[in-house]
């Protein structure tokens, strides 16, 4: 008898979630679709701002970056998509420093999970809404990021700050 129960409560059951799926897909032919008619819509397709596709590095009017290639991009990259090569120079002063060489990107390996963006200490690095990325061979989706010629952004020294004569607690707030 109780085995009979079991069988009965579980077909019952199973017709029960098989309704609730029906209802769903009935509910669903019923609502207006939408399509996107790429390519002919490229003058009014909206990317969302959130769209991450294309990694760059933004230059400046002067092609300066602000990469120091310190690595923690390529680190924090779960897949190894990002490649930094640095060189060592020498300053007028005679100090050695790390500078940029090579910036490579693999898109097709890319999972756009934006880590590397998000870690970089100087904001260097970030996506575009770039989305027209098909290419007909693997070799191409290697992308080298920095121009050439680019060099580092010098970092302008901050001025000390300089406090009124009778010091902050003549200042009203």
């Amino acid at each position: 008898m109780n085995s009979i129960l079991k069988y009965f409560n579980g077909l019952f059951t199973g017709i029960k979630s098989l309704l609730i799926g029906m209802s769903v897909t009935w509910k669903e032919l019923w609502t207006k679709k939408v399509t996107q008619q790429y390519p002919e819509n490229r003058a009014t397709l909206v990317i969302s701002d959130r769209f991450r596709c294309e990694l760059t590095i933004p230059h400046d009017e002067n092609n300066e970056h602000a990469c120091t290639a310190c690595g923690i991009c390529q680190m924090n990259c779960p897949n190894g998509t990002i490649n930094v090569l640095s060189a060592m120079i020498e300053t007028e002063d005679g100090k050695k420093k790390k500078i940029l060489d090579t910036y490579t990107w693999d898109l097709g390996m890319c999972t756009f999970c934006n880590l590397c963006v998000i870690t970089c200490p100087s904001d260097a690095i970030k996506f575009n809404n770039q989305y027209e990325n098909a290419v007909f061979t693997r070799s191409k989706m290697i992308q080298k990021l920095n121009h050439k010629g680019s060099k580092l952004r010098e970092k302008k020294k901050e001025q000390p700050l300089k406090f009124p004569e009778g010091g902050l607690k003549d200042q009203v707030l």
